[in-house]
């Protein structure tokens, strides 16, 4: 049997800390992972669910987007996924009986983990304008409720439609045509907050702004870099990769401000050996100051060109420099050449708090290497740099010829386990011309061309009035997104906010002046419609496309497939009048709700990389998308070529008295999804108000090991206050701090975000600490 939810809210008075790990999965994720499937599913749900994750003929895990080979394990899952499935197929349910029971207001002062504890949501609920509790509502009645509200709007742009990277392709198409249709393109993105960097820096770069490698290149290249990332918390089954590319000889270099568990040693649970012995993964740490990426490969491309003026040769090569690569499949060389011999070496050493040997080894990493990849995540996207970092990450590959050829290229990891085939599907505010051309085809109308709002623009607008219909596909919008009381208040300007979700969230409570909860099915459960059992798909991180199909009983029969909420939305808006718009969509919603084969000849027919989309995910493991630059060193930009670019070099500058801190998760979280208490890897136990110091900091600001403190942001004149923190002298370069999100998502400033992407600088906080009016003795 499954166990009952927790009664409370998690107590930071019983925050204990332990030496952090130096190894990473082993038996105590194996024993985690059952543990919570245990609870939450029960011993006959657990077997049935855990052995159908990521499997051909089974559903795609709703947590990460990293992919597979075609050759499945038995049981191909991560302790992470576990608890993602566990969560969403959990005999636990919110009913209506609940919110009868708990007042928003009641709701607004349990945590994260205490409301993602209770369950699966069964009904539609309804919270009218100045009520205190939700109640049940019709589907009718929602629907009829959402298209009154767009029909009352003076312009399509007064609507924002936010998605979630869970969300499938096919909702992802229907959804973006709905929302085009309506006139706007206002569809901000969780990809806006994570990996919009990644995506401006390579299609400005490469022309294109996915990464450009496979499983077989990673497993098989020379040099791995691994750059702002954990995998071991959030990305874990990519540890199998890296330990395959250890085995056949890779160099790994590991690029982080604190050392990570996973990245140390790992134990592989899928065979023996690996548990008994494990894998030593990384061979030179680079313990880098927050924002300091950017500088450290400036400093490596500088050093492979003083290598090449030095006469030095790599392998394969009679020189340091691919010189028929560059000459034939690059521009800019000279612009890029000019911005490294400016920046001298201190700079350098200064940006990174590397030594300048620590540098030039890893510099001698490059000139032995054959192939080069380097993997990246929100460590590298979420400056105020972040899009010249990322254009200096490709400079050093393109100078060694290290894009199109095996074992090498650029790995952006994705999180979210469709965040990039939404973006493929047309979830993005400003789509080329090109897309739109085709858009208009297939469905007989003029889709807008001017850009709408990304994350950023739309709680500006919703701040400033703008806005009066909020409809958020899956996700937790107000715990992801920055500036988390701006975020609260912008909201509330709606007239009414709509929230399309599997579990309770936060985002429930911080609403319009009314709002709808519409719950939908999960990955796990099976999507039943008139024509039969539907499938999905999804698009992983190195752009496979491939099926999903849940085989859970729907955990009620109350519950509409995003599929289904969006076709029967369009449908009362384009179709029967409710909504009259002269510039509809010609499209059949409610053949396309009953079988979503129609939807994937949609899609075939708009994108390039489908074809035959139906036939092909029939076969086991789907198929790969086109990526011109991987498959034939072709570049989609304006010159034809890749572009070397130069770029000013960008790091923090600190007060001495101040810490740049960066955000994380812990690893009993997903994202905003709170699975427990714990980040055993980092010796934290049974709490999450923590923030992690260098030991020197902590003794020069005049505090200890233990003290309770408030953290205190300061941007532009205005002060934002996040209080309660327990301060964890850690391994992190001095002046760099670390704290979980969302709880600190209240620091990070709306209005500071990356340059060219706009992503929120949610990894470079300028902070100062105060301390807390009671300490940790008193407030226990």
């Amino acid at each position: 049997m499954a166990s009952k939810a927790p009664r409370n809210n998690i107590d930071e008075s019983q925050l204990t800390v332990t030496k952090p790990k130096t190894k990473a999965v082993g038996i105590p994720a194996v024993a985690n992972a059952l543990k919570i499937s245990l609870e939450q599913m029960g011993p006959v749900r657990s077997v049935q669910t855990l052995l159908a994750v990521n499997q051909l003929d089974g559903f795609d895990c709703m947590g990460c987007a990293w992919p597979e080979h075609e050759k499945r394990n038995a049981a191909e899952f991560c302790e992470n996924g576990a608890k993602a499935v566990a969560e969403e197929a959990t005999r636990r349910r919110v009913t209506p009986a609940f919110f009868a029971q708990h007042s928003v207001a009641e709701l607004k002062t349990r945590d994260d983990y205490w409301l993602g504890q209770q369950g699966r949501l069964t009904h539609p609920m309804f919270l009218d304008e100045g009520a205190t509790h939700y109640e049940p509502i019709g589907w009718d009645q929602a629907y009829d409720l959402m298209a009154e509200e767009l029909r009352a709007m003076d312009h399509p742009d007064q609507a924002v439609f936010y998605t979630s990277g869970r969300t499938s392709n096919e909702a992802a198409f229907v959804y973006q045509l709905l929302v085009r249709g309506l006139g706007t393109n206002n569809l901000p993105d969780c990809s806006n907050m994570c990996h919009e960097s990644s995506g401006s820096a390579l299609v400005e770069t490469i022309g294109i702004g996915k990464g450009s490698v496979s499983l077989t290149d990673l497993e098989t290249a020379s040099l791995i870099f691994v750059a702002g990332q954990n995998p071991g918390t959030n990305h874990p089954r990519m540890l199998s990769a890296l330990e395959k590319a250890k085995k056949n000889g890779a160099v790994i270099v590991s690029v982080n401000p604190l050392p990570e568990a996973g990245l140390l040693h790992f134990e592989n649970p899928q065979h023996l050996g690996g548990m008994v012995t494990g894998t030593r993964l990384t061979d030179d740490f680079l313990q880098i100051r927050a924002g300091g990426d950017q500088a450290l490969f400036q400093g490596l491309g500088k050093y492979l060109l003083e290598a090449e003026s030095s006469g030095r040769k790599t392998p394969g090569l009679q020189s340091v420099l691919d010189h028929d690569f560059i000459n034939n499949h690059t521009v800019g060389i000279q612009d890029y050449l000019q911005y490294l011999e400016e920046v001298q070496w201190d700079q350098i050493v200064e940006a990174t708090g590397l030594s300048l040997e620590q540098i030039h080894a890893t510099g001698e990493r490059l000139l032995a290497s054959s192939s080069t990849i380097v993997c990246w995540a929100m460590g590298l996207t979420q400056h105020k740099h972040s899009v010249p970092t990322l254009r200096d990450v490709v400079n050093v590959l393109l100078l060694q010829g290290n894009i199109g050829k095996p074992g090498a290229g650029v790995c952006p990891v994705r999180g979210h386990s469709n965040v990039q085939g939404d973006r493929t599907m047309g979830i993005f505010e400003k789509m080329p011309e090109k897309f739109h051309d085709r858009l208009d085809h297939e469905f007989e109308f003029l889709s807008p061309r001017d850009h709408g709002y990304d994350t950023v623009a739309a709680i500006r607008a919703m701040r400033d009035g703008k806005v009066r219909f909020f409809m958020g596909m899956g996700g937790n919008f107000v715990r992801a997104a920055p500036d988390s009381e701006v975020t609260e208040q912008a909201l509330a300007n709606t007239r009414l906010s709509v929230q399309i979700s599997t579990k309770l969230n936060h985002s429930h409570l911080a609403t319009g002046q009314r709002a709808l909860i519409l719950p939908t099915l999960g990955r796990t459960e099976k999507d039943t419609q008139v024509t039969g059992d539907q499938r999905v798909t999804v698009e992983d991180s190195m752009s496979a496309v491939h099926a999903s199909r849940g085989r859970l009983k729907p955990a009620s029969e109350h519950l509409h497939s995003e599929v289904a909420i969006v076709c029967n939305l369009a449908h009362r808006i384009f179709t029967d009048g409710r909504v009259r718009l002269p510039n509809a969509p010609k499209a059949a919603w409610l053949s396309m709700r009953d079988d979503y084969s129609l939807i994937r000849k949609h899609i075939e027919a708009v994108f390039d990389g489908f074809e035959n989309f139906e036939e092909r995910i029939q076969h086991p493991g789907g198929f790969v998308l086109p990526h011109p630059p991987r498959d034939a060193r072709k570049f989609d930009t304006a010159s034809g070529k890749a572009h070397f670019t130069g770029n000013q070099l960008e790091y923090i500058k600190v007060p001495s008295d101040r810490l740049v801190l960066q955000t994380l998760r812990s690893h009993d979280q997903y994202n905003t999804t709170i699975y427990g208490k714990d980040d055993r890897y980092r010796g934290i136990h049974g709490g999450r108000r923590v923030v992690l110091i260098n030991a020197d900091d902590v003794s020069e600001l005049g505090f200890a090991d233990g003290d309770m403190v408030h953290l205190i942001s300061e941007f532009q004149g205005t002060e934002r206050r996040a209080e309660d923190f327990r301060i964890v002298t850690y391994s992190t370069p001095k002046g760099c701090a670390a704290a979980y999100y969302p709880e600190t998502n209240v620091l990070v400033p709306l209005d500071s975000v990356a340059d060219t992407s706009g992503t929120p600088t949610s990894k470079s906080v300028i902070v100062r600490l105060e301390p807390a009016t009671l300490n940790r003795k008193d407030a226990a």
